[in-house]
């Protein structure tokens, strides 16, 4: 009976003054698959914030980047990756989009990835070759109705987050325009100063500096209120466009099986960089606005955002 209790009190002391996860967590390296290439937005902005977070954690940050399918192969690698906190995803609105375009994925969203850090979220801007006559969406859409199956779309991969911008633009619009994938940003905008694609929503991020070098032309923004950025584009409600709204937002995931304190501590540590005035600054020149979120708020987002972009690509009848 002694012995008993003796043993037990011991193993109570030595349960009380074992480390937990978040205490060893890390001790070694971090790897970051983002599933889009090089110069996407979904590479460029979690990319800044990822850098000064490995510095804020104490190891490196290892960035993999591994496009295709949507992103859903370099998500994919990530959900089945051992849930010790090693191994993040960085991922974009394109998350929520390829449950309903992929119906056999090998991953379910949201059962086999864990919501960590929302980074924020940003306006699509449709932007067209400079050389076109197209001064405003109505030019635009009047010329695409003219000459129906002349137009044409670039987008970073089926199911991307700029894909489904442009899709809720065209069914509002009423216009048939043709896709184009391509498999990361600075390809579509090549070719969107080339003249050889007719528009493309993209990041503000990216889109940006090519704008006020007066490269290509903006007709619209993609959110419900004008980017601080573009003043003078209209939003799609401004322009008689009904149900075109959609954002791009950045986010952190880890597999679901990963330690609560992990996922606690990387939370407070993206925060703690997502406050600094000097990332904010960063982050608002790229044209992304802070989106506050926490692990659970943010589970609960993607659910919403699952439902809601399932409906838009039925509607679009949008197939991998």
């Amino acid at each position: 009976m002694c012995k008993s209790i003796r043993l037990s009190c011991l193993l109570s002391i030595l349960f009380a003054f074992a480390p937990t996860h978040a205490e060893t967590w890390p001790s070694r390296l971090i790897k970051a698959v983002i599933p889009f290439g090089a110069g996407s937005a979904t590479d460029v902005v979690p990319r800044l914030v990822l850098d000064r977070l490995a510095a804020e954690l104490g190891q490196p940050i290892v960035i993999e980047n591994r496009p295709g399918a949507g992103g859903t192969l370099g998500t994919a690698q990530v959900a089945k990756a051992d849930p010790d906190g090693y191994s993040i995803l960085a991922h974009s609105s394109a998350l929520t989009i390829a449950p309903a375009i992929f119906p056999n994925l090998s991953f379910d969203t949201t059962k086999d990835l864990a919501s960590v850090l929302m980074i924020g979220s940003s306006a699509n801007v449709m932007v067209v070759p400079s050389s076109r006559p197209w001064k405003n969406v109505q030019d635009f859409v009047a010329d695409a109705k003219a000459k129906p199956g002349s137009i044409s779309f670039g987008s970073v991969g089926i199911g991307s987050a700029v894909h489904i911008s442009a899709e809720k633009f065209r069914l509002a619009a009423g216009i048939e325009a043709t896709h184009v994938p391509y498999r990361g940003g600075s390809e579509v905008l090549a070719d969107i100063l080339g003249g050889r694609i007719d528009f493309y929503f993209a990041p503000l991020a990216l889109a940006l500096p090519l704008i006020r070098e007066g490269k290509v032309h903006a007709l619209l923004v993609s959110t419900p209120q004008r980017a601080p950025d573009l003043p003078d584009v209209p939003t799609p409600a401004e322009a008689g466009l009904k149900n075109a709204e959609s954002l791009i937002w950045f986010g952190v995931f880890m597999p679901s099986k990963t330690p609560r304190d992990i996922i606690d501590k990387f939370h407070a540590a993206g925060i703690k960089v997502l406050t600094e005035p000097a990332m904010q600054d960063s982050l608002k020149r790229l044209g992304v606005e802070a989106m506050p979120l926490t692990p659970k708020e943010m589970d609960d987002f993607v659910v919403r955002e699952i439902a809601a972009n399932a409906e838009v690509i039925k509607a679009a009848g949008i197939k991998p």
